[in-house]
């Protein structure tokens, strides 16, 4: 398992927690933090202030105990100010901070509620302002008005205090007038407007950790999972099977000698050492597990000296037949994750971000198959696949007598990866180019040496 020594390009998925001013948002970071990482998952934290300046690492204060509770990377940021420590104009957009923290099955942040990210929205029954929320939150889902839309355009202005019985018979009455959502936050009127505006839950909104009766029922009125604020074992859970990255093995198709390579794939040189050494120093930190599939192993253990940190695994071929579709059983059938990503060796310039960014849009789609799809069609030689869902719908196609890669792509579920989303997790492209020739493999050897 290689948690921790991810490359630095690759992007890690982050959800951030959110609530008002001593709504307890530290103690709970601090708890979850502790139990993600009692679970071996690398997390990373973000701590933002929206007043100027801050203390770095001070007990007591909140990035400390982000630390303390075993973050590996900490990031607090404030307006004209980030540690690391950095001096910045402006303040930092949290997308930007989460780009720049790469390497981690998780980021948790701290704040930043306009950061476009998965918000869990926390509220405390002894903070006055997270009641007042909870009771707009409450108000909004009896009366049936979607979360993103702005409340208190319902309310004609006015959202009361929790404690104020008269100005919640007024708000009732309102409420019988007919009006329309606009907006995607709230603007509120009240003297304490300043610490409510635009704190509300919205769309982006997918969990509530509150101790508040009335916001539990509200969040299960719109369909939002709620976790009491001593629950740290549930929203763990809940994180870690929704936000972090998945237990990926990625499967190296390395085969045996090529006819045209005159050759091993695997042990044509490029750039002063086998090809097959720059695959596995590109693809091993995008894995939990890595397996190269092929039929001269023993040739293959310098392998094991040069990266003893990845624990590499050989496999022969599982069929007597050679083709696309039995390599593609060999893999899954070998594979000890539950996302399995397959590579063929000759692609140089497969991409790490490219094969995380598969696995976090499988986790999220409930896809069988997410497969790179360009003008040339699949490419499922960069492809990640889900070994339950696909190994019996590959085992049948193989009883057919079918050879293709993707023969069985009718009987799973399949989620198309078009270009765009791939030059999003890639920029620099070329994921998918093959070296089938020494032509070929002299054209791209130049071309890396040259970039």
């Amino acid at each position: 398992m290689n948690r921790g020594k991810r490359m630095v390009n690759i992007p890690s998925p982050a959800v951030s927690i959110v609530g008002r001013h001593n709504s307890g948002k530290t103690t709970l970071i601090e708890k979850l933090i502790a139990e993600l990482v009692s679970r071996g998952l690398d997390v990373g934290s973000v701590k933002h202030h929206s007043h100027v300046g801050f203390d770095i690492d001070i007990p007591g204060k909140d990035s400390y105990r982000h630390r303390a509770a075993g973050a590996s990377e900490t990031v607090i940021a404030a307006p004209g100010q980030m540690a690391r420590v950095k001096t910045v104009k402006g303040e930092i957009e949290c997308a930007e901070i989460v780009r720049s923290m790469p390497g981690h099955d998780i980021v948790v942040v701290e704040g930043y509620r306009k950061s476009g990210l998965p918000t869990i929205e926390i509220m405390r029954s002894g903070n006055e302002a997270d009641a007042r929320v909870a009771d707009v939150f409450a108000e909004g889902a009896r009366c049936g008005w979607p979360l993103g839309t702005d409340f208190t355009q319902f309310t004609r202005g006015t959202v009361p205090p929790a404690d104020d019985p008269a100005a919640h018979e007024m708000l009732e009455r309102s409420q019988q007038a007919p009006a329309s959502a606009t907006g995607s936050h709230f603007a509120v009127q009240h003297p304490d407007h300043a610490d409510i505006s635009n704190k509300l839950p919205t769309a982006q909104t997918v969990a509530v950790v509150t101790d508040i009766a009335d916001a539990h029922r509200a969040a299960e009125t719109y369909g939002i999972p709620s976790f009491d604020l001593n629950d740290v074992s549930g929203l763990a859970d809940f994180v870690a099977q929704r936000y972090a990255r998945p237990r990926v093995t990625v499967v190296i198709q390395a085969g045996g000698e090529s006819r045209r390579m005159g050759q091993s794939k695997a042990t044509v040189p490029f750039a002063g050492r086998p090809l097959i050494a720059r695959m596995v120093e590109r693809l091993a930190p995008a894995s939990d597990d890595l397996i190269i599939t092929t039929n001269e192993p023993e040739n293959l253990t310098f392998l094991y000296d040069m990266f003893p940190q990845y624990r590499i695994q050989f496999v022969r071929d599982a069929c007597e037949c050679r083709g696309a579709l039995p390599g593609l059983y060999t893999a899954l059938q070998a594979a000890g994750n539950p996302y399995v990503a397959v590579v063929a060796c000759d692609m140089v310039f497969a991409s790490p971000s490219l094969v995380v960014a598969e696995a976090l849009a499988m986790n999220e789609s409930g896809a069988d198959v997410v497969v790179p799809i360009n003008k040339h069609g699949y490419e499922p030689f960069h492809a990640m696949y889900r070994r339950s869902g696909c190994l019996p719908a590959v085992t049948a196609a193989l009883d057919r007598g079918e050879k293709r890669a993707q023969a069985f792509f009718a009987d799973v579920n399949v989620l198309e990866f078009p270009q765009a989303r791939v030059l999003e997790a890639e920029p620099m492209g070329g994921c998918f180019i093959n070296a089938n020739t020494p032509e070929e493999l002299r054209s791209l050897e130049e071309s890396f040496l040259e970039g």
